[in-house]
């Protein structure tokens, strides 16, 4: 005769697994704050599908304290995580040849136009890791929250501020990979918290 779970304890295993599951990753992207290595970077995002199969896969929701315990860490791992990923990326995408400068931002050739000497560099797309956390946030936020929208608003406030500095191809191509690196990041810890509770 098969064993058959009740709801509630399917429900609570579902969430205990999740949380582990989500600390774990979280834990393996803190160890890569200062210098993000594809191996545990890759281990943290196969974690992350994994729960999103499991999410999917599994029928039962987790009930609404467990969904507030699951939710925590994954809010953590969405902005933190998002960070090593997204210079992971970008490193891979431009094959190490753009310098970053002091502040955050990318070195890359003064305009002629602006008076400087033609070999000098400017400093653009600074404050990009501080954004980085905040639009993590909010897009988060808002998929846990059930209003996936928050991504267009997040979107259109990033291209406005920074309009101005994308007259490069560099920081063109940089502002296009790490928007989209960092929104899918937290784009799938939402939607499994998302998937889990509703």
């Amino acid at each position: 005769m098969p064993v058959v779970f009740p709801e509630t304890l399917l429900a609570a295993f579902v969430s205990i697994f999740l949380f582990v599951a989500l600390g774990a990753a979280l834990a393996l992207v803190v160890v890569n704050l200062r210098r993000p290595r594809n191996t545990t970077l890759a281990i943290a995002a196969g974690i992350l599908v994994l729960c999103l199969l499991v999410v999917t896969v599994i029928p039962w929701n987790v009930p609404g304290l467990f969904g507030l315990v699951v939710a925590l860490p994954a809010v953590v791992l969405a902005v933190l995580g998002g960070d090593p990923v997204v210079r992971r990326v970008l490193a891979i995408a431009t094959h190490g040849t753009v310098r970053e400068g002091i502040a955050g931002g990318i070195l890359v050739s003064a305009r002629p136009d602006a008076g400087d000497d033609p070999g000098a560099m400017q400093e653009i797309l600074r404050g990009g890791t501080t954004i980085g956390y905040l639009e993590r946030l909010g897009v988060v936020l808002g998929i846990i929250a059930g209003f996936p929208e928050a991504i267009a608003v997040v979107v259109a406030l990033k291209g406005i501020g920074r309009f101005s500095e994308l007259a490069t191809p560099a920081a063109r191509e940089r502002f296009i990979v790490g928007t989209l690196a960092s929104l899918l990041w937290a784009c799938v810890v939402g939607g499994i918290v998302r998937l889990a509770i509703c």
